[in-house]
């Protein structure tokens, strides 16, 4: 006999923890399944309610009463969606399975209400009388417009399959990362002390660590976490270990067997482009690309075309320099994928003078973090304070308290900092709760997933320039939800157009070389000395020295993501069109893309960056020209750009349309040319 659930003391929607946060030690992965069902009938309870109310519509029965049902679904969905990504096991993985599907046919049950719909169509028709102030206009017509490209304005049968459609999207997403997933956490190259004589003292480390994680103790495990495959790929003298380590890291979800993702990724494009013609597009980009700052596929290949023309071009200089490298290391054929980063090291070194590793003392973790939130202090007044003693989804996640310039509570940030095999790769930033003052309002609760190497016990974790810049990189993410002050609770914080997403973040990443922060932050981590200044200078000298392939590598798989979804139909075999694209761009054969077809998490694991990875490029435009406007002023800090980046980018959420904030910051809308310029490429 099952027990009803009370969703008002339930604590997985009613979060009695410290600092508002869930109680995790208060409920076990057996209390999702009916906590999920209990939410989507509350959920449903409340959509009845608005669109059988026989008032007419108002924005506050209607469009305020849409936004802010469905809070314990919201709450059960936050936690879960974090484990599933941070810390899972097989009873999430398999009820990731059924609730993906079983979400896309609650959400899709609502789109498709058609006395709900009505509703928000007379409130969008009668708009222009109804005295609205900008934020609740938009917000007014992005619902509308939420509501018929998820279908609304369908006849019955189109909408049945509609939902079909997404209810197996959703299925096919979870399935693809599952099993990136699963082989990140089954392949492992584990080698002797014989094998890594030649590695510096951390990268040892890092894979004595990860080969006792995984209960071989004594060995050194390369893994297919990035904190180690790339420094194995640049430092390792092993030229025949570099190949094994790199063919099992492109390989992630081609392996064969159960978790092979190629019929997952050759079903989802075909669903996607069915998809695109019910809803009256020509391609899945043209639906993707409709609400954007971009608008179309032809703008993104406007933009993404001639950087990669210019990238190739560098790459083939590049290249002939590292195959001048190779014959004098007695290699006498050309250099294959897995020799590229270990020939652009000694490169770095021959030209700079130093290589990664004289870089990492100086960027212990505890002193990345500390220059996070130095910067966020001396840029918008908050503070930060870490909570000791408070559970969360895994013992390694930290927790801080975030405060406004007067001392009063502003957000909780919680932080994951460090790879394990229950954690699915990359580094991201996501929130159990966002900010809004609707209603009751909700204050935010946000958190940053990473993926570094986990040192072992009573030694300090040393990042990278490329990890320090990822951690700044989320810690932008992070701001923009701790820093959101909107009405609705649709546009709050990271809730901007794709191609805007990426402005806080990638802006963010500026700071962490600013020569204050560098002074005052990047201290060797055993003499608390800073890095010297002929260091710094030659980081910064070196800081393009790899553009050509850094670019390679990203427009590669952006284009071949655009491509993919710019046409009307599916490739009948999409591993064969990834190489034939590849081919006809002229992709250099020892470059490889950053993210195959197979384990591309942005675009097939689930739809956030589908048509879509273009973004970054895209926000790179913005984040050069934003940052350009610092350097303008000679200061990096100065108070009147600061408080207008808070105002119009951190604080604003898609509250207003992009280009709209970024004119009220900048004043004008950027070219390319600080991008190009910011990459080596003008």
């Amino acid at each position: 006999m099952t027990h009803a659930i009370d969703l008002d003391t339930h604590p997985l929607s009613a979060w009695t923890g410290p600092l508002g946060l869930p109680d995790f030690s208060a409920f076990t992965d057996a209390d999702f399944a009916p906590a999920f069902a209990a939410a989507f009938a509350a959920h449903d309870r409340e959509i009845e309610q608005i669109a059988s109310n026989a008032a007419p519509p108002t924005i506050e029965n209607t469009l305020a009463a849409l936004e802010l049902a469905g809070l314990p679904l919201s709450r059960i969905s936050a936690i879960f969606w974090c484990k599933a990504g941070a810390h899972t096991n097989e009873a999430i993985q398999e009820l990731e399975r059924d609730i993906s599907p079983k979400m896309a046919r609650h959400f899709s049950a609502i789109a498709m209400n058609e006395r709900l719909f009505a509703r928000i169509d007379g409130l969008y028709a009668r708009r222009a009388e109804l005295g609205l102030d900008p934020e609740t206009a938009r917000v007014l017509e992005l619902t509308w417009k939420g509501f018929v490209r998820s279908g609304a304005q369908l006849g019955d049968a189109d909408k049945k399959r509609l939902a079909a459609i997404n209810e197996e999207l959703a299925g096919l997403g979870a399935r693809f990362g599952q099993n990136v997933l699963a082989d990140e956490r089954d392949w492992a190259l584990f080698l002797d002390a014989g094998d890594v004589e030649d590695l510096p003292e951390f990268l040892r480390d890092a894979m004595a660590a990860a080969a006792q994680a995984r209960d071989q103790s004594g060995c050194f495990a390369v893994t297919l976490s990035r904190s180690i495959m790339e420094p194995f790929l640049k430092l390792s003298q092993r030229r025949d270990l570099r190949e094994k380590a790199f063919t099992g890291f492109v390989s992630r979800g081609a392996m064969g067997g159960e978790s092979d993702n190629g019929e997952v990724v050759r079903r989802t494009l075909e669903l996607r482009a069915e998809k695109a013609r019910l809803l009256g597009y020509d391609s899945y980009a043209a639906l993707k690309l409709d609400d954007t700052m971009a608008k179309s596929p032809d703008a993104v290949f406007g933009l993404l075309d001639p950087v990669w023309e210019k990238a190739r071009l560098k790459a083939a200089a590049d290249q002939a320099e590292l195959q001048r490298l190779a014959a004098e290391d007695g290699l006498n054929e050309r250099i294959a994928a897995w020799d590229w980063r270990y020939y652009q090291e000694k490169l770095r070194i021959e030209r700079f003078a130093f290589d990664d590793s004289a870089l990492k003392p100086y960027f212990q973790l505890e002193n990345v973090i500390a220059a996070c939130f130095d910067v966020a202090t001396r840029l918008f007044g908050i503070a930060f304070e870490e909570r000791h003693g408070v559970t969360a989804w895994h013992e390694d996640v930290r927790v801080f308290e975030v405060f406004n310039a007067d001392g009063s509570h502003r957000a909780v940030f919680l932080a994951d900092y460090f790879n394990r095999p229950s954690k699915r790769s990359g580094a991201w930033m996501s929130r159990l709760a966002s900010a809004w003052t609707l209603g009751e309002g909700s204050k935010p609760i946000i958190f940053n997933v990473m993926n570094f190497a986990k040192p072992p016990e009573g030694q300090p974790a040393l990042l990278s320039l490329d990890e320090a810049r990822t951690l700044f990189h989320e810690f932008g993410h992070a701001l923009h939800g701790m820093l959101s002050d909107v009405t609705w609770p649709s546009v709050s914080g990271t809730s901007v157009s794709r191609d805007f997403v990426e402005l806080p973040s990638q802006l963010y990443e500026h700071w962490l070389t600013v020569p204050h922060v560098l002074d005052r932050h990047a201290r060797h981590y055993r003499t608390g000395e800073p890095m010297p200044a002929e260091l710094a200078e030659r980081m910064q000298a070196a800081r393009n020295y790899d553009a050509a392939f850094a670019t390679i590598e990203f427009t590669a798989s952006a284009l071949v993501d655009m491509t993919y979804h710019a046409r009307e139909d599916a490739p009948a075999d999409p591993l064969r069109f990834e190489a034939e694209t590849l081919q006809r761009l002229g992709m250099p054969e020892a470059i490889a893309m950053r993210h195959r077809t197979p384990h591309f998490l942005h675009v097939f694991s689930g739809d956030g960056y589908s048509a879509g990875y273009y973004s970054y490029m895209w926000s790179e435009v913005l984040d050069a020209d934003a940052f350009r406007a610092f350097e303008e002023t000679g200061d990096p800090f100065d108070p009147e750009r600061a408080a207008k980046l808070r105002e119009h980018i951190y604080a604003a959420g898609g509250s207003r349309d992009p280009e709209e904030l970024y004119l009220a910051f900048r004043g004008r809308m950027p070219s390319p040319e600080a991008m190009m310029e910011k990459r080596g490429l003008a």
